[in-house]
């Protein structure tokens, strides 16, 4: 990927569902002015759900994803469905598609509940118009029926295709919600020292996507960024003549970091940024608090969200594990999952331990804290679970109020139980 790739986990994702042969795919093709998606006049085309990251302006980056149809039908319909029912834990935007030579039916009713519970905004779209003499008395008897704004289309005759994009860029969050990684706490002309250390798992002449994101959310924000390694802070902060707005530090030199960054600095780590940034702060302080109470024979969950090759030293198959024997001294059984597989019981775990989710998007982030959230499992991510087990807790959170005083009610309820 380029360095001026919006990466695909940072990017909306509006997702097309409906019945096979809807057209779905040609609506893809339509969108993005090019064949992204094999389209035939024969249900069933797509299979596993096609990723097509494109600009859609005024809106920006964006992924348009095309799946199976969900009325599929067989063992292989059945793989197939709960593939694209998958897709709706990341969708960000649906676009309802209706065959207008077929109608609706409870198949739709049904995915137009499933996207009401989940909270997905939702674009009707009326599909084949060509096939009909007058398209508007069954756009309004939909409309009324589904309760849903639609847009008739065609793509042999090319209508629908500037309203729909227009649809799309309005009803999608805007830019300046989406992006705030850490421009939310500077004011233009703010210092930002920005400390990475560079270490064997380094990619080599280049920074990894948490820092390159930071580093660009911090010059969108009118700010300066300061880069330095964790070796050389000391010289950089003496050199700098006055005090950074904030110092942010890769998770696993905090220690350092910390003794070399005055009090009254403040101080955070890039993956506590990300998990404020991918998932709920609060509740991932509020998981850290279950690290202290974990017995022997307790079950962990490590989870990763992709699935990288491991190094020897690997953070999540090696040094996790590690700190956690160092940190509380007990026996416990500690298992993986990476990829996109959660496991569907998490009642059994008593903590799962969750990546920085650099390849996931926020709202499948949310949706698997929402998950361990409903087992009653508490969670942490990576960086909230390092600067706990490192010590540097309460100061990795301090410029966090809400995360501070969850931080503080979870040692209160501590004390009480």
């Amino acid at each position: 990927m380029g360095m001026n790739d919006t990466p695909r986990s940072n990017r909306p994702h509006v997702v097309l569902l409906g019945r096979r042969n809807a057209g779905k795919s040609s609506i893809l093709n339509t969108l993005t002015g090019q064949p992204a998606a094999v389209v035939s006049p024969i249900g069933g085309t797509t299979t596993d759900p096609v990723f097509k990251p494109m600009e859609l302006l005024p809106a920006g980056p964006i992924v348009l994803v095309d799946t199976a149809g969900l009325d599929d039908e067989g063992e292989i319909g059945e793989l197939r469905r709960n593939k694209t029912l998958e897709i709706l834990n990341s969708t960000d935007l649906a676009l309802l598609v209706i065959d207008a030579t077929v109608g609706v039916g409870p198949f739709e009713h049904e995915l137009r509940e499933k996207l009401r519970i989940k909270k997905i905004p939702i674009i009707g779209i009326l599909n084949k118009i060509d096939a009909l003499a007058e398209p508007d008395p069954m756009v309004a008897s939909l409309e009324a029926e589904l309760n849903l704004a639609m847009i008739p289309f065609s793509a042999t005759m090319l209508r629908g295709d500037t309203e729909l994009k227009k649809a799309i860029t309005n009803t999608l969050p805007h830019n300046e919600d989406r992006f705030r990684i850490v421009g939310d706490l500077l004011s233009p002309g703010d210092l930002v020292v920005l400390v990475v250390p560079i270490d064997e798992a380094a990619p080599k002449g280049r920074l990894i996507l948490p820092q390159q994101q930071t580093i660009r959310d911090t010059l969108e924000s009118d700010a300066i960024a300061v880069v330095t390694k964790e070796h050389e802070l000391r010289l950089t902060l003496e050199r700098l003549g006055r005090k950074p707005r904030l110092v942010i530090t890769d998770s696993q030199v905090f220690m350092k970091v910390a003794a070399d960054t005055p009090k009254d600095v403040p101080l955070t780590s890039f993956s506590i940024l990300f998990a404020r940034h991918k998932g709920d702060l609060d509740e991932l302080v509020r998981g850290a608090r279950a690290i202290d109470r974990l017995r022997d024979g307790d079950r962990v969950l490590i989870a990763e969200a992709c699935t990288h090759q491991c190094q020897s030293d690997d953070i999540g198959r090696v040094k996790i594990p590690r700190w956690l024997r160092q940190t509380i001294g007990k026996r416990l059984i500690i298992e993986h999952a990476s990829g996109s597989s959660f496991p569907d019981d998490l009642s059994e775990y008593a903590l799962v331990i969750h990546c920085g989710a650099c390849m996931l998007n926020r709202r499948t982030m949310l949706h698997r804290m929402s998950e361990t959230k409903a087992a009653g499992v508490p969670i942490v991510n990576y960086g909230v679970f390092i600067a706990y087990v490192q010590g540097v807790f309460p100061r990795a959170i301090e410029c966090f109020p809400s995360a501070m005083l969850a931080w503080e009610q979870a040692i209160e309820a501590g004390s009480h139980s």
